[in-house]
């Protein structure tokens, strides 16, 4: 299984941006990352 590039504490930066009102898809676009990888970090942390 492939190691994440994201630490634990950006993983849980990007998160508090998520539930503080900004849009999945843009958060996904600025990180590099697939909006079901977002979804799925929110439910793991």
């Amino acid at each position: 299984m492939k190691k994440s590039t994201f630490s634990p504490a950006k993983i849980a930066g990007i998160l508090k941006e998520f539930s503080g009102g900004r849009s999945a898809e843009e958060l996904a676009r600025e990180n590099g990352i697939s909006t079901a990888t977002l979804y799925k970090w929110r439910q793991k942390y």
